[in-house]
Parts: C-alpha cells; sequence; structure tokens
C-alpha cells in the first residue's frame, strides 16, 4: 500500500459515513427478518429479543438457502476446476495469437493454483450465504505473506459491518468497514494514535475495552484511497494528555511530554492513510433496482411466504398438540377440581352422583386443509430459490432432452444474475489475482483489456452458454452436409473444429495452430518449457518463441492499461 497520497479530511470521511448509515437505515429490518427466517442466529443481525419473540418452526427456507449456495458456488466457482480461461485478443496477428495460447494457460493455471490453496472456497460460500439472504456481500481480497502456500487471503465481511456505495462505474466501489478492535490490538496496529486518559488508565489495568474503528476504502481519480479513523473521536487535548501518559510511562517523562506537545490537535488526523492499486473489498448484488446501492435477494422476494408458512406450521404444532393431549370439559359440581387432575394410565377421576364428569371437546382444526396450505407455501418458497432449478433432479430417470431443457431454463433465470456476477464478482477477482501475482513477478506483466488478452468464464453455468452454441453450429453443419459436396465445400472443417476445442476449453497444445499462424511462428527448441523459477511463475526470459512472446504481451499489456503494474 503506498503511503504518498493526499488525505482526505477527516471530518469529510465521518459525514459521508454517516449518510451512507442513514441510507442503510431503511434496509436493516427488512435483513433482520431475513436472516432471522433463513439463517437464523447471524452474527449482528439476530439480537436477543429477535431470537426468543420468533422462534422458527418452519426449515424449508434455511435448507433452501443452504442449497442455492452451494449450487452458486459448484456453478460459479467450482471447487478445485477451472472456472475461467486467458485467451488471445482479437488484435494480436494470427501467430501471435497461436503462440499466446500455451503461455495465457499457463498464467491461467498459475492464478487457478493459487486460488485452490487459498481460503477461497471457505470465504467465498460464506459470502454466497449473504448473496442470497440479504442480497449484498463483501469479500475482502488481501495479499497474503511471503512464504505461505497461496499469495492469497480471503475474509468474508459480514452484512453488519459495512456500508457501502456506487461509484461512477455502478460497482459498489466505495467501502466503509467499521470494526471495534481491543485496546491492546488497537495500540499495536495504530501505535501514533493519541489515547484518552480513561483509555490509557483502562490499558495499565488490563481492561477488557474496545475502541470503534472506520476504514475506508474508496477509489478517486483512479485510485483506491484508504483512510482509518476512530468513529466517535476523543477530545483533542484529552487524546493529547492520554497518550502522554502512555509515552510517559514507556519513555521516561520528558520524552511523553514531547509527545503529547507534539500530538497536539492529532484527534482529527486518520489513524492511517495510503492508497491501493486495485480496490481489496469485492462487493456484489444479487440484483438491483435503479437508484438503491444495496442489493435485492431471492429471500426477500419469498419472505411473505416464509413467514407464513412458519405461523402455519406452528398453528400444526399447537393443533397436533390438543390432537394428542386432548381438550375436556366437566360440569362444576363441587366435586371436580381441574387443577388436580393429570391424565395418565391407571388415574381415577371423583365425580358427583348424577355429573357426567369429563368429557371430550372435539377439536375444530383440520389437519388436511393445512397440509394443502403448507405444501402450496413450500412450494413456492423452494421455487423462488431456485431450488427445483438449480438443485439435484428429482427423477433419476430423466432423458437427455429433458436434462439439456433444465439446464437451458436454468440459464435462462440466471442470465441477468450471472451477468451481474461476472461483472461485480468475478471479473475484478481475476483482476485483483493477476495484480497480486504481478508484483511478486510471478506472472509477466499482462493486462485483461479485451483486446490483446481476453478473459472467458468457464464455470459449469458459462459453458451452457457455450454447449448451445456448439448444438447451433453442429446443426447448421448437419444440414449442409445433406446438400452434398458442393455444400460441404462451405465448411472450413479444420477452423470449425478448433472452434469449438476452444469453446469446450480444449488446451491450446491439443490442437494443432492454424496454417498461417504455423507459418510464422518460430521453431522452439526442444525441451523448452514456459514454466520456470522457483515460485512456478512463467518465464518470461529466452531466446525461444515463448520468451518473444511474453515481452510483446508485456508491452501490450502495459500499453493498454495506461499505468503501472
Amino acid at each position: 500500500m503506498e503511503q504518498k497520497q493526499k488525505t482526505e479530511p477527516v471530518a469529510h470521511l465521518r459525514k459521508q459515513f454517516a449518510r451512507l448509515k442513514e441510507a442503510r437505515h431503511e434496509w436493516e429490518p427488512v435483513w433482520r427478518d431475513c436472516y432471522a427466517h433463513a439463517l437464523p442466529l447471524r452474527s449482528g443481525f439476530a439480537t436477543t429479543a429477535s431470537r426468543t419473540a420468533d422462534p422458527l418452526f418452519d426449515g424449508t427456507a434455511p435448507d433452501a438457502v443452504d442449497q442455492l449456495a452451494a449450487s452458486l458456488l459448484a456453478e460459479l466457482t467450482p471447487p478445485w476446476s477451472r472456472w475461467f480461461n486467458l485467451t488471445a485478443g482479437a488484435d494480436l496477428p494470427p501467430d501471435e495469437a497461436a503462440a499466446a495460447g500455451p503461455v495465457l494457460e499457463d498464467i491461467g493455471a498459475a492464478l487457478q493454483g493459487h486460488f485452490d490453496r487459498s481460503n477461497f472456497l471457505v470465504e467465498m460460500h460464506q459470502c454466497y450465504l449473504d448473496l442470497v439472504t440479504g442480497g449484498t456481500a463483501a469479500l475482502l481480497f488481501e495479499e497474503s505473506a511471503p512464504g505461505g502456500a497461496s499469495a492469497f487471503r480471503f475474509r468474508a465481511l459480514p452484512l453488519p459491518e459495512v456500508w457501502l456505495d456506487e461509484g461512477e462505474s455502478g460497482r459498489l466501489e466505495t467501502v466503509f468497514r467499521r470494526t471495534e478492535l481491543p485496546l491492546d490490538a488497537f495500540v499495536r496496529r495504530f501505535p501514533d494514535a493519541p489515547l484518552t486518559p480513561d483509555e490509557a488508565q483502562a490499558r495499565t489495568k488490563g481492561d477488557d475495552r474496545r475502541i470503534a474503528v472506520v476504514e475506508a476504502t474508496r477509489r478517486q481519480d483512479g485510485t483506491v484511497r484508504y483512510t482509518a479513523f476512530r468513529e466517535d473521536p476523543p477530545d483533542a487535548r484529552s487524546a493529547e494528555i492520554g497518550s502522554a501518559e502512555i509515552r510517559s510511562a514507556e519513555a521516561g517523562s520528558a520524552t511523553g511530554a514531547a509527545a503529547g506537545t507534539a500530538g497536539r490537535g492529532a484527534a482529527e488526523k486518520p489513524l492511517a492513510a495510503g492508497a491501493f492499486a486495485d480496490h481489496p473489498v469485492i462487493a456484489f448484488r444479487w440484483m438491483k433496482a435503479p437508484g438503491e446501492a444495496w442489493g435485492r435477494s431471492p429471500v426477500m422476494k419469498a419472505l411473505p411466504d416464509i413467514r407464513t408458512a412458519n405461523k402455519v406450521v406452528e398453528l400444526v404444532l399447537k393443533n397436533a398438540s390438543i390432537a394428542v393431549t386432548g381438550m375436556w370439559q366437566a360440569d362444576d359440581d363441587g366435586v371436580i377440581n381441574p387443577a388436580n387432575i393429570k391424565l395418565s394410565p391407571g388415574v381415577v377421576i371423583p365425580k358427583a352422583v348424577g355429573s357426567e364428569g369429563l368429557k371430550p371437546l372435539g377439536a375444530p382444526g383440520r389437519f388436511d386443509v393445512s397440509e394443502l396450505v403448507l405444501n402450496d407455501l413450500r412450494q413456492r418458497i423452494r421455487r423462488a430459490l431456485l431450488v427445483d432449478k438449480l438443485g439435484q433432479a428429482d427423477s433419476p430417470k430423466m432423458t437427455a432432452t429433458e436434462v439439456l431443457e433444465r439446464k437451458a431454463e436454468m440459464a435462462r433465470l440466471l442470465g441477468a444474475t450471472f451477468g451481474r456476477l461476472q461483472s461485480e464478482l468475478l471479473a475484478p477477482l481475476i483482476d485483483r489475482g493477476l495484480a497480486i501475482l504481478r508484483r511478486r513477478r510471478e506472472i509477466p506483466p499482462v493486462r485483461i483489456d479485451g483486446r490483446t488478452i481476453a478473459l472467458s468464464y468457464a464455470s459449469p453455468l458459462a459453458r451452457e452458454q457455450m454447449h448451445r452454441d456448439i448444438e447451433t453450429v453442429a446443426g447448421w453443419a448437419d444440414l449442409v452436409s445433406r446438400l452434398g459436396p458442393a455444400g460441404m465445400a462451405a465448411v472450413d472443417a479444420p477452423r470449425a473444429a478448433r472452434w469449438a476445442g476452444r469453446a469446450l476449453g480444449v488446451p491450446s497444445a491439443l490442437m494443432t495452430p492454424e496454417p498461417e499462424a504455423a507459418a510464422g511462428m518460430p521453431a522452439a527448441p526442444a525441451g523448452a518449457d514456459p514454466i520456470g523459477g522457483p515460485n512456478g511463475g512463467v518465464n518470461a526470459g529466452g531466446p525461444d518463441a515463448g520468451g518473444a512472446l511474453l515481452q510483446s504481451l508485456a508491452a501490450l499489456g502495459t500499453a493498454g492499461s495506461g499505468g503501472t503494474p
């Protein structure tokens, strides 16, 4: 993180934070209901009152949320599988595009390896749970310390901790995160931060006191700026005295007094400030309405049915309790005391002469009607949470046509959501990962610009569109083949085979290069390997075609990005 950046006034950031808190306030009751019914006991939303006042009786929504989150993980970012490909862009000449294929595959493999060795899958699943329930999720993407198994470190940020706003690009590029740090952790992280006399005394006594810290990360003028400050600033003079007491106790009274004098007015200065080359927080949404910054979730859409189903199950259980234990009535004959009657085997209940004693009272409720209503509600909840589309097929004897139609319907339903997740989640993930590996010099300084280097998605959900395109081309080839040799003359079979291979994600090493590309490619020496170096990065040197290509890609990437690595 670079430190030489113009620092934005803390007072301005605090006003912006207050504005975002006010804008988020109207969403919090809806989130609280969604989490209480679909993801109960979620930290930050489930208060003590909500845990006891509205118990959960029906488990359809929590089960559907788990299934949808697991399906998103398998369909968008499948574990231990390639869910993206780096390919040569349209601006590269054919000979360079053919030589770029294996090199870009090696870069993609290196990036995928770091994702697989990190905690990406664990934290990503938690983000999907927030996405399905609250409509918005945030993932912190950091660079790990050197020497680890992976260069990446992830953390799913709880929705109650973040306040978001859109940037000029329409993405969530302004992120305020509030955390409470223990006093010792606060001093270790911000050693120059002033303390009040109460905080200094609490630290001396070892009290378990926490300080609320707000970290603002926002994109401004092409740079991602970072500023940390207190949520509630202490009085400047009190902070000065408290810091002087701490420093005088640690380094002598003269030094402490000097530090206190130097720290005059430091209460409104940021705790830390700097800049990132790439945004470390990736915030994404399920869907949104125009003019809104926060996303809307499928649980919000199904919330009326979820509430109703929960109430119906509660009433059914009460009715079942009545059906098991029964309701009774008795004449007030002065002999029977209802408070002393216990219904148990072998019990003798006295009654007056001539009275009828205990008589059962019929229950007015009908279980069959409530079961019909409950089945309809549960079916609508599963349909709203896409369990019937993304989950396992109920019938194990589905034909191939039924499977294809089911996947096509799933692609239609998730088309808009998948497009948004590609833009707000997958593309920033890959850009951030490539930037970290570039700084570590594990890959050449290449960037995805869509012209020289393009990004394609290879997740199961993305491959459905590829399969439809291949089916279209195969149908056309079958139709042309019926026209005889004259019709087949219009088909370039080698090009069609290479196009199908690229669409299916076949490694370029298994496909012969196109004739014009092969004619312009220099012969690679025997045993040449584009992967090298102790970290498993891509070797950028050497006299072979791969080394010359990497230099060309580095120049093209730097020129196309207009920035520094």
